[in-house]
């Protein structure tokens, strides 16, 4: 069994794009193809919209896997909270070869939005506002050969870019002052160790229910090992000093792998581990190894400013394997 994980970046069929989207496929397409993966989790697909009925559709992830192995591979999708229709921008993915028994998504209902004061908006917030995640967490439960049921978690992080603070902006990446910028940053470090915390909580449920559960968390984290969302999600026993806890301690697959090869994104000549595969330790029993396809990978920031509608994700796709046999 072979688990997947690929932020796809602004998957979109909109014409305001940075590349069209039969190019993005073509860039795409061979990819996933690599992966022969049997589990897949997207990041950041788009859907679209349909103009006779004014909703939302996940055509372009069709229009994605047309050709491709994972054309008729079951599939789900998360959905905004609000509407129960998929998002305009940054629905989350999770392709299975095997059947999908079960979808449900968390989206502050374990965890609910912390409510805070604005010390630098203008005008002044005259009461506390919650401060909501940006993005639900996709959970599935998909049936395996032989009877053996997986707990698949899809979740993209908040990025460590800062929040809006009303009156604080003054333009998209540009701020009035370091104090609102500030608040803003620490708003969104929140809102991502808020998800993380809310995942973990979904993941104890499962353990609570079957201590032996085999469970994947899988995505975008925005975040690498050491930081707060993922110690939150790990549970090592270092940090909750139990060791009768140690049933529940999740692990991080690219410990397998050389520490020149640990990276899924490149900014400004930095190589960052952000994009990640977490195992429960039933599931651990069966892992063999894990790749992660780097090669082509670019400068995100670099590419921003130099490359005219780049096709390609500034992302590198990571896949698992296991032996269930």
């Amino acid at each position: 069994m072979r688990i997947a994980s690929f932020n796809v970046e602004n998957l979109t069929d909109a014409r305001k794009a940075a590349a069209p989207l039969s190019e993005r496929l073509d860039a795409l397409r061979p990819q996933l193809t690599r992966l022969a993966a049997d589990i897949i989790c997207l990041q950041e697909v788009d859907a679209s919209k349909n103009t006779d009925t004014g909703t939302r559709e996940m055509s372009v992830i069709d229009r994605l896997l047309e050709d491709t192995p994972y054309e008729n591979f079951h599939m789900a999708n998360s959905v905004n909270p609000a509407t129960g229709i998929p998002s305009d921008r940054h629905n989350l993915v999770v392709l299975s070869r095997w059947p999908i028994l079960n979808i449900s998504q968390h989206a502050n209902d374990l965890v609910a939005a912390p409510v805070y004061s604005s010390v630098t908006s203008e005008p002044p917030e005259s009461a506390p506002v919650p401060v909501a995640w940006d993005r639900p967490i996709l959970h599935v439960q998909i049936e395996m050969p032989g009877g053996q049921r997986l707990h698949m978690l899809n979740l993209h992080l908040k990025a460590p870019l800062a929040a809006h603070i009303p009156g604080q902006k003054i333009g998209p990446f540009s701020w009035r002052s370091v104090p609102g910028w500030a608040e803003g940053y620490f708003l969104a470090a929140i809102k991502r160790s808020g998800q993380a915390l809310e995942a973990r909580l979904a993941i104890d449920q499962v353990f609570d229910a079957d201590e032996k559960s085999l469970i994947a968390i899988a995505g975008d984290f925005n975040s690498e090992e050491r930081e707060a969302p993922l110690r939150i999600l790990l549970g090592d026993i270092e940090d909750t000093g139990n060791g009768r806890l140690a049933g529940r301690q999740l692990a991080l697959l690219e410990h397998s792998l050389p520490e020149s090869q640990r990276f899924t994104v490149i900014h400004r000549g930095r190589k960052l581990m952000l994009d990640h595969l977490l195992v429960s330790r039933p599931l651990l029993a069966h892992y063999r190894g894990i790749e992660v396809h780097n090669e082509m990978l670019g400068d995100e920031l670099v590419a921003y400013t130099l490359v005219d509608e780049a096709p390609d994700s500034y992302h590198a796709p990571i896949v698992a394997e296991f032996d269930l046999t």
